[in-house]
């Protein structure tokens, strides 16, 4: 079976720094698989740490930011962790933890079959069963590595945008006729 691989592109003048080949109606993140190919992301932890999850929610929620395109992450587990704050539901980033007899696969298969009724519906994972599956129901599919570094241009565009913003008011600010306060 033949993968559906995505190859997304970032230009400057996209609204919301976001320029795909289609509208992603909404991204499903396998969390693990994703923070297995991401070291960087909370260095020195294990993988499966509260810590890295927490970052790993954190940097998502900038990519939305840059993005626009709403995120779910699902974690294997049985039910989410002892303090874990509860998901909003209006929140643009949404963490799911699977519970016990049930897998974050399964639940990545089932949200990409309802989600992909409403639009595309991109899975981002390196299981390649799972991206057989998904591939077939007619989602999306991208792996890790080509993941992160959409998160990665995504945001190294917003942060030159804010530069180049702040730059302009800066300017703009400073050339204003100085008022007398006496």
């Amino acid at each position: 079976m033949r993968f559906r691989h995505i190859e997304f592109t970032f230009s400057p003048g996209a609204a919301n720094g976001y320029d795909a080949h289609m509208a992603l109606m909404r991204i499903l993140v396998d969390g693990y698989s994703l923070l297995h190919n991401w070291p960087e992301l909370a260095p020195g932890h294990p993988r499966h740490s509260e810590r890295a999850r927490n970052e790993l929610v954190h940097v998502l929620t900038r990519y939305h930011d840059a993005a626009g395109t709403p995120v779910t992450i699902f974690f294997d587990g049985a039910g989410a962790p002892a303090g874990a704050p509860k998901p909003e539901p209006a929140s643009a980033v949404e963490v799911l933890f699977s519970r016990a007899g049930q897998t974050a696969d399964q639940m990545i298969e089932r949200a990409a079959h309802r989600f992909n009724a409403y639009g595309e519906v991109l899975v981002v994972t390196d299981d390649r069963a799972e991206r057989e599956i998904v591939s077939g129901m007619g989602g999306s599919v991208a792996g890790c590595a080509n993941f992160i570094r959409m998160i990665e241009n995504a945001l190294t565009e917003l942060q030159d945008e804010l530069r180049s913003h702040n730059r302009t008011e800066r300017t703009r600010f400073n050339r204003r006729p100085q008022r007398n306060l006496k």
